[in-house]
């Protein structure tokens, strides 16, 4: 049973740093495209940034500059620095896995965390 169990989040202040961090079991790690996505309150789930498996990263234009992806493959883990938070960050963050190459869509993304609440004070 595939499972993706992500932590980190929290209440910061506009300007602080957050890192989440998303534990994976169930898969080959290795394999797959990690994915961030993120819903604020009334909006749809937009895409964040994915970690492809062989390396390259894609972050989204509105994340860019400022959120950066990693994994660890010998953790299972795949993290989202994010700092310079704007109120605007505020949602509940998700991670995803996808056995495709690096995409924004959520629906190449087969499995998916249960998500952790960011909130950014102004």
């Amino acid at each position: 049973q595939v499972q993706l169990v992500e932590s980190g989040g929290g209440l910061v202040q506009a300007g602080g740093s957050l890192r989440l961090s998303c534990a994976a079991s169930g898969l080959t790690f290795s394999r797959y495209t990690l994915g961030w996505f993120r819903q604020a309150p009334g909006k749809e789930r937009e895409f964040v940034a994915a970690h492809g498996r062989s390396g390259g990263t894609y972050t989204a234009d509105s994340a860019k500059g400022r959120f950066t992806i990693a994994r660890d493959n010998a953790k299972n883990t795949v993290y989202l620095q994010m700092n310079s938070l704007k109120p605007e960050d505020t949602a509940v963050y998700y991670c995803a896995a996808s056995l495709y190459y690096i995409s924004d869509s959520i629906g190449s993304y087969a499995y998916w965390g249960q998500g952790t609440q960011v909130t950014v004070s102004s």
